[in-house]
């Protein structure tokens, strides 16, 4: 029978290792197509967004998709960088619908994982989905904590935080970036944070302080642009025509945000009091443009807000249970045989469990001659930790006498100290070297067993009478106990 099951065995090794050397072609490519796609990533470079790049990435999830349960990391990757393409693209939809794929893959990169919901995140801000979007972003800092990548997950949670701020939680967004700013040395990091701030107090309507964190924002990342949108809108509700004019210039020359520009146009109309007629008037035409855009992109991005609802409220996938039972019915055929060849061996079990049974009586007799002995040896322990208290309670009596303790154990010299103190406290001064004492905190411990009272001890060690108490309760600590128990752990050392 057992060799029966070492051919089953090997068969099915081989059938496996077949099976992965058979792997199609098209598998390798789309490994292929990953790997470059990595290293690019990780050399700092966006992955191409021209048609052929497009195509490549969506042959490559497609096929991974096939196999994810094999190269479910592959998969994810794949997904992460197809799902930037199509944002990059401007289509949220499709993206919306691979970051959702990359969830489902089965991956443990949670690095990667971080990186999907982030963009999800994104995807639900750009939709005016706050709360949506503060989930998301959530469940990225709790992949980012798994990877131990500290500088994304303060990235996360700073996206948390201009969530809040968008849902005008002033407060709860204050409480999430200040504890950012204080701890970290990143200045983009720390710019994005007053961003954050200032939009929060955008939202609040406390304009003044706005133009405050929208500079700070500025001075840790002069070339961010976001803090220039924020300080127009600031500068034309306070009434400042010409600062709003400026920085609504400003965001239309540096972003590429339908929303940004739609709002520096919409400033300008009303505030900008140098354009002349026909200038207002191709503003307003760009403004219908902008509208357009907007409308188009607002549906597009609804849609991709209604796959990712749909899919944290869809059924569980029934793919598993089905896949659970048919193991369970193969189970159930492998047990049958087993069972077959358990009745076979059942006479031997019995043979070996009476076997066991009289070994096991002759252990507990070991074991029982082994428990009276230990129960000796803990007496004389006792008997002779007794002893040594007794004959250092004896020596401290004999010493009190002395006129001059500190000539009587060569106090000054504390090698020799150290000599005396081991013959007549057994050792102490050994025992006590695991600690890594000092010698004024030596010289303590040697008097506190001595039954030494205050004035000797601040004489002999010396030390100041005032902070004898601390002196004495920092040596405790490091010796692993309490002050109060000090002589007593002592002694149990010399046990």
């Amino acid at each position: 029978m057992i060799g029966k099951r070492w051919i089953i065995g090997c068969w099915i090794v081989a059938m496996g290792g077949c099976l992965m050397a058979c792997a199609p072609q098209a598998v390798r490519e789309a490994q292929s197509v990953v790997a470059q796609a990595d290293s690019l990533w990780h050399a700092g470079k966006q992955y191409g967004i021209d048609e052929g790049d497009s195509a490549t990435l969506a042959q490559a999830c497609e096929t991974l998709g096939q196999w994810q349960w094999l190269h479910a990391d592959e998969y994810a990757h794949t997904c992460y960088h197809y799902g930037k393409l199509l944002r990059a693209k401007e289509n949220p939809v499709e993206a919306m619908q691979v970051f959702i794929a990359a969830t489902h893959s089965g991956t443990k990169d949670y690095h990667i994982l971080g990186r999907v919901y982030n963009n999800m995140g994104d995807i639900c801000h750009l939709a005016s989905e706050f709360q949506l979007s503060y989930d998301m972003f959530e469940q990225s800092t709790d992949y980012y904590l798994k990877s131990n990548d500290s500088l994304l997950y303060c990235y996360a949670r700073n996206d948390m935080a201009f969530e809040l701020a968008e849902q005008g939680k002033k407060d709860s967004c204050f409480s999430i970036t200040k504890g950012i700013i204080v701890n970290s040395a990143d200045s983009v990091l720390i710019a994005f944070c007053y961003m954050s701030q200032a939009q929060a107090c955008l939202r609040c309507k406390q304009y003044d302080s706005v133009i405050v964190y929208a500079y700070k924002s500025k001075y840790h990342y002069p070339s961010m642009y976001f803090g220039a949108m924020q300080l127009a809108q600031a500068y034309s509700h306070i009434g400042n025509k010409d600062s709003a004019a400026y920085y609504a210039n400003k965001v239309l020359a540096t972003s590429h945000a339908l929303s940004d520009i739609n709002n520096a146009l919409y400033i300008l109309t009303n505030d900008d009091e140098t354009k002349n007629l026909e200038a207002v008037r191709q503003t307003a035409a760009d403004r219908a443009d902008i509208h357009k855009l907007l409308a188009i992109r607002q549906g597009e991005l609804s849609q991709a807000i209604q796959l990712l609802e749909q899919d944290l409220t869809r059924e569980p996938d029934l793919r598993w249970l089905y896949a659970i039972i048919a193991t369970l019915v193969i189970a159930g055929g492998m047990g049958t045989i087993i069972v077959q060849h358990k009745r076979k061996k059942k006479e031997l079990l019995s043979q070996q469990i009476n076997d066991l049974t009289i070994l096991n009586k002759v252990a507990e007799e070991q074991q029982a001659i082994l428990t009276q002995n230990i129960g000796n040896l803990s007496q004389l322990h006792n008997a002779h930790h007794e002893k040594i208290i007794a004959d250092i309670e004896q020596f401290c009596k004999l010493i009190q006498s002395e006129q001059d303790l500190q000539d009587y154990l060569h106090w000054k010299n504390f090698t020799e100290m150290c000599a005396l103190s081991n013959k007549y406290l057994y050792n102490i001064i050994t025992k006590l070297q695991p600690y890594n004492l000092s010698q004024k905190e030596i010289r303590l411990c040697i008097l506190v067993l001595l039954n030494a009272n205050t004035n000797q001890m601040v004489n002999m060690i010396p030390y100041a009478k005032s902070g004898l108490g601390k002196f004495k309760y920092t040596t405790s600590n490091k010796l692993g106990t309490t002050t109060p128990n000090l002589r007593t752990f002592l002694l149990g050392l010399l046990g």
